[in-house]
């Protein structure tokens, strides 16, 4: 589980972001902006809550042959 600390300070990483988003004054532009800052947050926070992200990204699971059953 992410601490509170860890998950403020990757809010905080993003919070120029999200306050440069003021300055936009078409509200697609600006919806499609604030909706890419949250996933990309959640992503971090995810990974962070779960495990350290593996070298190769496709590899999902390590399964031995024989193990489907």
């Amino acid at each position: 589980m992410i601490s509170k600390e860890s998950y403020l300070a990757l809010a905080a990483q993003k919070y120029e972001a999200l306050k440069a988003l003021e300055t936009q004054t078409d509200f697609y532009t600006y919806e499609e902006s604030f909706d890419q800052l949250w996933i990309d947050l959640g992503r971090q926070v995810l990974e962070s809550s779960i495990s350290k992200v593996g070298k190769d990204k496709r590899k999902k699971t390590s399964s031995v042959p024989g193990m489907e059953k």
